[in-house]
């Protein structure tokens, strides 16, 4: 998943986010000169963790703590 996206799409539609830390799927396209996959999961988790945006939530979660209640 490419945060920054989902991040936007979320934010502009007046949505909060929450990125599920430990819940990363991706490949490894070190071949292509990226970092290899820990690294970009930790660098997504790193910069998921500081997200603010005027009247919204975001950051991250550990699956074992994520809950889909909602508020109403």
């Amino acid at each position: 998943m490419r945060a920054s996206g989902r991040r936007s799409t979320a934010r502009s539609s007046g949505g909060d986010a929450t990125l599920v830390s430990d819940a990363h799927t991706t490949g490894d396209k070190t071949s292509w000169g990226a970092p290899p996959p820990d690294q970009v999961i930790a660098h997504t988790n790193l910069y998921w963790s500081y997200q603010t945006a005027p009247g919204r939530t975001a950051g991250t979660v550990e699956t074992k703590n994520v809950d889909f209640g909602g508020t109403s």
